[in-house]
């Protein structure tokens, strides 16, 4: 990596590891929170924006599906928990309207922003293909916060508590998921 390594940092082939596990974590848990989403908002006005961003996420998972095989790193030990809570967030934050579902995915897509930037300035230029691939999701994710607040994200009830809870709940994914 771009960056000096320090005594018990780990070697650049177990960073990269880490990084395809919890991107792949990450894209399983989105696709799970839209998922949610849409079994409460099949029918509302919101939902084909919540398809676009899903099928968007799909891709993204996609990716990181033939990544972990090609790099043969093992997906992160918490996919169930994944599956269940992602499913529950979106489903949960559905239920409170559709604005708090935007909310939901603002907040989600603003750490995975900073979390996706922070890759890419790990990664330097050591690994292009993958720094390219990151850079084109990070695009999306920017995208998906930014059409989840013109969609008033910002107007759902309680949405500064709603948004900081998702968000620590974000950062805590990602570090449990870089790990196990």
């Amino acid at each position: 990596m771009s960056t000096h390594r320090l005594p018990g940092d780990p070697s650049t082939r177990i960073a990269v590891a880490r990084m395809i596990r919890v991107d792949h974590a990450g894209e399983y848990g989105a696709r799970r929170i839209y998922d949610g989403q849409l079994a409460v908002l099949r029918r509302s006005r919101a939902s084909p924006v919540i398809r676009h961003m899903a099928r968007q996420e799909q891709k993204h998972l996609d990716t990181f599906d033939r990544l972990l095989v090609e790099r043969r790193v093992r997906p992160t030990l918490l996919s169930p928990l994944w599956h269940v809570a992602g499913y529950a967030l979106g489903a949960a934050s559905a239920l409170l309207g559709e604005r708090a579902a935007m909310a939901c995915t603002a907040a989600v897509e603003e750490v995975i922003d900073r979390h996706y930037q922070n890759q890419l300035n790990r990664l330097g230029e050591d690994e292009p293909a993958l720094a390219a691939t990151i850079a084109q999701f990070r695009g999306d994710e920017r995208e998906h916060r930014d059409t989840a607040l013109a969609q008033g994200a910002e107007d759902a009830p309680a949405y500064e508590p709603m948004t900081a809870f998702v968000k620590a709940g974000t950062r805590a994914a990602i570090w449990l998921s870089t790990r196990l």
